[in-house]
Parts: C-alpha cells; structure tokens; sequence
C-alpha cells in the first residue's frame, strides 16, 4: 500500500460525511496515536512524560516543513482565533479586512482597535463577494500596514491567490487565515507573513491543534503584547517578568498541549507522507464532482470553479434551500444550510457512497415542497 493509500484509508467516517470544512473526524492514525498518549500519561512515569513532551517540537517542525518556514517561525496556539489576537493586538496602523470574513478576522481586529488603540480598522465594501487583488488594492493608502485575509472563503470556497495578493501588498504584511485551506491546497505559503491555521478541519487532528507562522519581518512589526509566561525568558523565581522569546515563541500565552500537539504530528506525518499536492488534487477534484451533480439538477454553484479548494456552496432559488436541506438529512447527507446556502465539502477520502447520496438528495429535492431546513443541519461552524 503507498503513503497515498495508506492516508485515504484513515477516513472512517458516516458515508454521507460531506462537512469537512466545518469539523474534520479524527483520522485512524490520529486516535491511535492519542490513544498511545493517554496510556503513557496515565502511569506518571517520567519517560512517558517526556516522549509526550517531544511531540511539541515535533509538531512545529512538521508545520514548518507544509510552509517551508524555519522552526523558529512556528509556535503552537489552541486555535486559529488566538493566533489572529497575537498578530492584530501586536500591530500598528491600519489594516484592510473583509466584513464577510469569518468572524476570527474582524473580531481581533476589532478588539485590537478598540482596546489599544494603536490600529485602525478599514473594510472592503460588503458588496464584495471575494477578497481579489483588484479589490485589495483599491483599498490600499500609505496607512495601510496589513491585510488580513482567508486562504478560502468559508462561504463561498474562493481561494485567495496568494502570490497575486502579495504583489500588490507590497511592503505591507499579509496576515492569512489558513484554517480552511491548510494541508489541502498546494499554495507558496511564503507570500504570507502571518499564517494562522488549525487542524481540526481539513487536517483532522481534533481540537486544541492550533499554530501560527510569524516571519522575521512579521516579528519585526508586531509586537508580542500577549506574551505570557511561555511567551518571555523569564525564570521561575524572576521577581521582574523577563523579555519576550526569540523567534516566534515570543507570541505564545502558555505552553502547548503535548498531547494536542501528537495528534498534530499525526495528521501532518500522514498529509507530508501522502503528499500534499496529491491531497490537494484529489480535494479539488472531489469538489469539481460536487459541482457536476449539482449542475446536472440545474443548482446555481456559487463557487468560483478555477478558483476553489474544497468548499463547494450552492445557491439555491430562494425558498428551495429548505426543501434540499430536508432532502440531505433524510438521505444522511451531512452538509452545512445557512443563510440560503447549501455549503458542501468533500475531502480526498470522500467515498463514492456520498457522492451517490448527495446525488439522490438533490434529485429529490427538484419536486418537494418549499420547507423550513431542520435544525439538525444548521450547525453553527465555520
């Protein structure tokens, strides 16, 4: 069995599992290894504390390695939202965001603006359905210092192109969410100064698996105004609190959660052994088949298709998405309803059983009454 195969058969999960883009079930490598973790914790033995431990800088060179990034540029958060205050609270000037972002981007930034005052908020125009170069640039003054931005939208599935973005930012730092798009998108992560990112989604390591990337000239510009006591040279014992850390340490509140951080390792020692790129061309792939199904049933497809990774949303005419999302739940299809919209992600896993299901959900759906969508599929996640 090759690493690719090895990898697509750690998906065990509901055959209508369409819902990545909102939680990602554990892979089989990932709860064997958080299994092995919790016995080793339980005995109190010191080498099974410290193999635990190892898992932390384990874990920071595997996200490294996907960003081609030193070491000493990583450092491991509880989530994506704590990566984005480190970074917000710590800069200066003005930053350009999208009010349609998910609500980590412009909360922080918000927050950051309110409480220290050292950074304006400037919004792109509503109406503005993707974060494009084009319209990044028209929003750009000498004032501006920073875009924050989402490798791919969590609505729409749009996936920024980072290279074009990094050319018209210039000399400001770039600041991305990369939660929805990490590990399943072939990108050059260098374009980005700030790559805040989780594993509980695409990557499949559960909760708590967090991490930021912060560059030299990121760590130039933005101060460490959160650092905790993981976050300074301090000693236990130092009556004064001690200087922020070198390198991207200096952005942590305390330390990582070891064994959070060996269910990291797993998911990314899969993804790195199977290949991203191959990962990436089967996500990209299985969302293509997504669109031809809904096509084929004459659902508009919301989604950009050259621009895209694995998010597919689907814009019903007004009224129907109720009678597709009754449809969907009857058949086990999980996906995600909200506002209209009907948001599928399939992952390179993705069986053929959930494409079939999908397919009959939505061939039902063309004769059904016009319903109110059950509460069952309305999760409230990203």
């Amino acid at each position: 069995m090759s690493d690719l195969e090895s990898y697509l058969a750690g998906f065990d999960v509901e055959p209508g599992y369409l819902n990545w883009a909102s939680f990602g079930p554990l892979s089989t490598a990932v709860r064997q290894e958080a299994r092995a973790d919790e016995e080793a914790s339980a005995t109190g033995r010191p080498s099974g504390i410290d193999l635990i431990a190892g898992h932390v800088d384990e874990a920071r060179a595997l996200v490294a390695e996907v960003l081609a990034a030193d070491v000493d540029e990583v450092t491991l958060v509880p989530s994506t939202t704590d990566a984005l205050f480190h970074a917000l609270f710590g800069l200066s000037g003005t930053v350009v965001l999208s009010p349609n972002e998910y609500p980590s981007i412009p909360v922080a930034a918000r927050r950051a603006a309110d409480i220290r005052g050292a950074l304006t908020v400037r919004e792109l125009d509503p109406a503005i359905a993707s974060v494009t170069p084009d319209a990044v640039r028209d929003a750009l003054t000498d004032e501006v210092t920073a875009v924050a931005v989402s490798l791919v939208d969590y609505r729409t599935g749009y996936l920024t192109d980072l290279p074009a973005l990094r050319e018209v930012v210039g000399d400001r730092l770039l600041i991305v969410d990369a939660i929805q798009g990490f590990g399943v998108v072939d990108v050059d992560w260098a374009a980005a100064d700030v790559v805040a990112g989780h594993g509980y989604k695409w990557v499949r390591a559960g909760r708590g698996t967090g991490f930021a990337r912060f560059s030299a000239r990121a760590r130039e510009r933005i101060a460490p105004v959160l650092a905790g006591v993981a976050g300074t040279d301090a000693e236990l014992g130092d009556l004064e609190v001690g200087p922020p850390r070198a390198g991207a340490a200096a952005y942590a509140v305390s330390r990582p959660d070891p064994q959070a951080a060996g269910r990291l390792s797993a998911a990314l020692r899969e993804m790195t052994d199977a290949g991203i790129p191959a990962v990436a061309g089967l996500v990209a792939e299985n969302a293509r088949r997504v669109m031809a199904i809904a096509d084929a049933h004459g659902i508009p497809v919301l989604t950009d298709r050259d621009r895209h990774a694995g998010i597919v949303a689907l814009a019903p005419e007004p009224g129907r998405a109720g009678v597709i999302a009754a449809e969907l739940a009857n058949a086990g299809v999980i996906a995600t309803v909200r506002d209209g919209l009907i948001r599928v992600s399939p992952h390179a896993g993705t069986s053929d059983a959930a494409f079939d299901l999908l397919e009959g959900a939505l061939a039902a759906s063309q004769s059904g009454p016009i319903v109110s969508p059950p509460a069952a599929v309305l999760p409230l996640l990203g």
